[in-house]
């Protein structure tokens, strides 16, 4: 007798949700499989996306060593073994995507996913984020639609290396409905308005839907461009002066829904747009801010009477010019006052004579600031009382101020859909490919690893409140919000294990329990058909 084991682990319920949505179909009507090749790209891509979320330390890089240890059959399909998936399918599998288009090929799967399961686009989030890769990248593609792996602004500080950008939407659940991936030198200022246009022609969003962004998109250009049909909800970045005036205003706020927050609403047609403008303020901003500010008003006052020394060693040429130097100090630092202010004179021989001038020898006369200053206790409290403001704007003037703060705020989504992409324990962001064409590919399938994973969250909780039932926590607390991570992290200890007795072979799976099989049964039958 013969006993062999591999793990399963919670890559079931990875295959489940890929099935549940007939991800495979949607990939083999687009790209369908070469008569050269054993297995079909829509298995690939989904051997791709359980690499991606298997949660463990193996890279993309050791593709085919990953899967040796793991009941390919029963993930994949019969007859699929390890071996099947090598180096070469899987960069002739990226190449398809990229033939057929990386966002297109996204676009379907979405579109398809939806007809399926009802996890709503009433608001969605638009963001980028950046990926640094190491080594030389020459644009190595003779294809010049690639994106350029090159430098730009790094959202991680790492100046010193390339990287390409990523585009991305999300809907209020976190759940990615769109992606592009653009070249490492791309601007936000034009890529975030492009974006949401693009996701308005590749989905039918029939509901009322509101595009939320950072203030990279708000300028006169873009608004102007994305016209009155498009709803959005922005900060107004406080560079512009309208802004600027509003933020510095003496007003009396409202409190919102939420008491942590208040606000103050005025109309605005900034870039001849009718919009709505929330003056937000944030107690913990203001309070964190608060730290901040007292810490600099120390710092100032010791800068401020550094250049007071400076200004009060100059020499000017007469009353004059020394007071109106007195008074442009002043402007410039306007949380400080003149507690004595004098403009003094002296006299001293010509030509830089030294000793007291003769009996009527001619004399130059200057004259210097004396001065000490105060801080202008008023104006710092003025400052520290608007501390943790920003506004907000939106096209949509029947928006309370309480509602655009709650779909801005869900922007963090988004957010945490990058963090989840970076994050070292999923390894979707390990790129060890040159190509930049394969790299947009691998890119699309870094956010298809998102994908499952939201809706397989989603549709957990979901379940969990339909049917009043409940998870525990890591600190074995009853929850019906459990992350798909802890979740993932509960079947860790599932094996396969094979059998084999003379000339036959039974499998089973090893570890189960009740808890598991309760877990199953919310995420459907295409989950559990893995553990059976």
């Amino acid at each position: 007798m013969e006993i062999t084991t591999t793990s399963l682990a919670h890559l079931g319920l990875v295959a489940g949700i890929f099935d549940e949505l007939d991800i495979a179909d949607t990939i083999d009507s687009a790209i369908p499989k070469n008569r050269d090749h054993n297995i079909p790209h829509s298995t690939v891509i989904k051997a791709m996306c359980l690499n991606g979320l298997g949660f463990n330390e193996s890279r993309l890089y050791l593709y085919a060593k990953y899967f040796e240890n793991l009941p390919t059959e029963r993930l994949l399909g019969d007859g699929v073994l390890p071996e099947h998936l090598n180096d070469d399918v899987l960069g002739r599998t990226l190449d398809k995507i990229y033939e057929y288009g990386c966002t297109e090929l996204f676009n379907r799967i979405v579109s398809g996913s939806m007809n399926r399961v009802s996890f709503g686009a009433h608001v969605l989030h638009t963001d980028t984020t950046n990926f640094s890769l190491h080594g030389d990248y020459e644009n190595s593609d003779t294809d010049h639609n690639t994106i350029e792996i090159t430098y730009g602004h790094p959202k991680d500080n790492r100046w010193d290396l390339k990287r390409f950008v990523l585009s991305m939407v999300c809907n209020q659940q976190g759940i990615p409905l769109f992606v592009k991936t653009l070249s490492g030198n791309a601007s936000d200022k034009k890529t975030l308005v492009q974006t949401v246009k693009k996701i308005q022609k590749s989905l039918k969003l029939s509901d009322k839907v509101y595009h939320i962004a950072d203030s990279a998109i708000y300028s006169e250009d873009n608004i102007t461009e994305l016209g009155e049909r498009t709803l959005w909800i922005t900060r107004v970045p406080a560079t512009i002066n309208e802004a600027k005036d509003l933020l510095d205003t003496d007003i009396e706020l409202e409190a919102c829904t939420d008491s942590r927050y208040s606000y103050y609403e005025v109309k605005s047609s900034y870039g001849g747009i009718e919009q709505k403008w929330a003056l937000i303020q944030s107690e913990e901003m203001k309070k964190r801010k608060e730290k901040t500010y007292d810490k600099n008003v120390e710092k100032d006052l010791k800068a401020a009477q550094k250049s007071l020394n400076k200004l009060k060693k100059r020499e000017y040429a007469c009353h004059e010019d020394a007071k109106r130097a007195a008074n442009a100090w002043l402007s410039k630092h306007q949380s400080y006052q003149f507690d004595e202010l004098s403009i003094e004179a002296k006299s001293r021989r010509m030509n830089g004579k030294k000793g007291r001038p003769k009996k009527g020898e001619a004399v130059e006369t200057h004259y210097s600031v004396k001065a000490d200053i105060v801080a202008d206790e008023q104006a710092i409290a003025r400052k520290r009382e608007k501390l943790g403001r920003f506004i907000l704007a939106t096209n949509d003037p029947g928006l309370t101020a309480d509602e655009i703060l709650s779909y801005y705020k869900s922007q963090s989504t988004v957010e945490r859909g990058f963090r989840f992409l970076k994050d070292k324990s999923f390894h979707v962001s390990e790129v060890y490919l040159k190509k930049e064409s394969r790299i947009e590919a691998l890119a699309m399938i870094m956010v298809l690893c998102l994908f499952i994973y939201s809706i397989a969250q989603w549709t957990l909780r979901q379940r969990l409140k339909e049917t009043g039932k409940f998870v525990r926590n890591q600190v074995n607390k009853p929850v019906q919000n459990p992350t798909m991570r802890w979740v993932f992290f509960l079947f860790r200890g599932i094996t396969e294990a094979t059998i084999r007795l003379g000339g036959t072979s039974e499998r089973g799976l090893a570890n189960m329990t009740e808890e598991l099989w309760d877990i199953l049964s919310l995420m459907g039958e295409e989950c559990e058909k893995y553990y059976v």
